[in-house]
């Protein structure tokens, strides 16, 4: 990329939180300026400041910070544009996107609560890698937030006697969260949009191996020096043998057995919404809710009901299971929804709206699709905004045309699928799983880093190999 590319991105991203310009709602064409952005920067900032500076307020309060943002985004596009506009905004970020999402997610960390596996997990660097390498597997299989939830307890577990592991859930974050489910439409939503717009579902296994095994591989290596490091600062000595360090030797056990039957359901019921046309359809307030969508999230719900009543209460204690994690995204994420719609109308607005440089920068002079660009602005706007609908944003920008963009649009398509998943881990609001990795580290006593000394890592760790990765596959 040119030096000029690189400051037009910049530019543009800087651009987007400053006051001026115009919003386009999809069908309405209602014009506003870029001071609706202010809600959602201040929620931003409020995650990444306050348990800074104010931990123990943040602690107590975070629910009513985060609905004073919403009711500030709310109320005065009420005043200003109407009851009925600000109804619309408000009913497609909590009915058509926040309530699938958070019965998605809450699912997920309910039924993978309910699993306790038990071994002699050592917390060695290289058994610490094993878990990241059959997570970055498993993403592929039940999504980056199952796989997630499945292995982030044991890991603690395996890592509770070690002095240094902060970098270890760090790590955890970038390949299992993010990263490692890039194969399948399974792996991640933005993957699952591009397969119900008619992506092959081998078509994202075929071109993202190589970059992601590639970016994996370079984690991987990095991680296994940094531990290693960490583990001998810990051990100066010689480590110490598997015995004293969990107790007695034990073969891998696995309890709440009947959670992977209701793993499979839940897998089944994504697949199913994906591929099953009902042809029942309610509409209201800019909302369409189709028979196979209400079908699916009533199995999730029906799935955690059966996972809290079928599953003993032992194992959820075992796991030191607790409801704070869950309650924590719901609550942050209610109002960061809201907050993000009008800048997600603003983005959907394309060439008629505030991000119009964006169109111009990722066409070459000489009509070509600029992919580097695409990776880039896809990825850095899915850092902070849901990576679903900016992966649909710029999938449309590309032409829209899932044949076409899986022949001679295939590198684009790549950029684009790129963008979106492997940013997600760039900040902690990036992918949903991210934060939920953090909430129960933090409930079970990780040190885990403010939202900026996390970004801190994602730049020095993630940004260069990124940079690798666009040199290596997209340019």
């Amino acid at each position: 990329m040119t030096y000029k590319n690189w400051t037009g991105i910049l530019v543009t991203l800087a651009s987007a939180l400053a006051p001026a310009a115009a919003y386009a709602s999809e069908g309405h064409g209602t014009e506003f300026s870029l001071i609706w952005a202010v809600p959602f920067a201040g929620i931003l900032l409020s995650i990444a400041i306050f348990p800074l500076l104010l931990p123990n307020f943040w602690h107590h309060h975070y629910g009513k910070v985060s609905l004073a943002w919403a009711a500030l985004a709310m109320v005065p596009l009420a005043a200003v544009f109407g009851v009925h506009e600000s109804a619309v905004l408000l009913n497609e970020a909590i009915v058509g996107d926040f309530i699938p999402f958070i019965l998605f997610v809450g699912v997920l960390f309910v039924v993978a609560g309910g699993i306790h596996i038990k071994g002699s997990f050592s917390g060695r660097p290289v058994g610490n890698l094993a878990f990241f390498i059959v997570g970055a597997a498993l993403a592929n299989i039940m999504g980056t937030t199952g796989a997630a939830m499945l292995l982030i307890r044991p890991l603690l577990k395996a890592t509770e006697h070690r002095k240094y592991r902060v970098h270890t859930f760090v790590f955890f974050i970038f390949i299992v969260a993010n990263i490692g489910g890039s194969l399948t439409p399974l792996g991640d939503p933005p993957l699952f949009m591009g397969f119900l717009r008619g992506v092959d579902f081998f078509w994202t296994a075929e071109h993202t191996l190589l970059p992601m095994v590639t970016t994996v591989g370079i984690l991987s290596v990095l991680y296994l020096i940094i531990d290693t490091v960490f583990w001998k600062k810990e051990h100066p000595n010689g480590a110490p043998a598997l015995d004293t360090v969990h107790g007695e030797k034990a073969s891998i056990q696995i309890r709440g057995g009947v959670n992977f039957m209701l793993l499979a359901i839940v897998i089944l019921a994504v697949l199913m919404s994906g591929v099953w046309k009902s042809g029942i359809e309610v509409s209201f307030l800019g909302v369409t809710l189709t028979g196979q969508s209400i079908a699916r999230d009533t199995i999730f719900l029906l799935c955690g009901i059966a996972s809290i009543v079928l599953t003993p209460k032992e194992v959820r204690k075992m796991n030191q299971f607790s409801w704070e994690p869950i309650f924590e995204v719901a609550k942050l994420f209610a109002g960061i929804f809201v907050c993000m719609g009008p800048v997600l109308a603003m983005l959907k607005a394309g060439a008629a709206g505030p991000f119009a440089p964006l169109v111009a920068m990722v066409t070459n002079a000489d009509g070509t699709m600029n992919n580097s660009v695409f990776f880039w602005i896809t990825g850095a706007l899915s850092s902070f905004l849901d990576n679903t609908p900016t992966y649909l944003a710029f999938f449309n920008l590309a032409g829209g045309d899932a044949g076409a963009l899986m022949t001679q649009g295939a590198a684009t398509l790549l950029a684009i699928s790129l963008g979106s998943v492997f940013m997600g881990a760039n900040t902690y609001i990036g992918n949903a799983p991210n934060f939920m990795v953090v909430s129960i580290a933090k409930d079970r006593g990780v040190a885990m880093p403010s939202f900026f000394g996390y970004m801190a890592w994602s730049v020095g760790i993630l940004v260069p190999t990124f940079i690798f990765i666009d040199w290596l596959f997209l340019m």
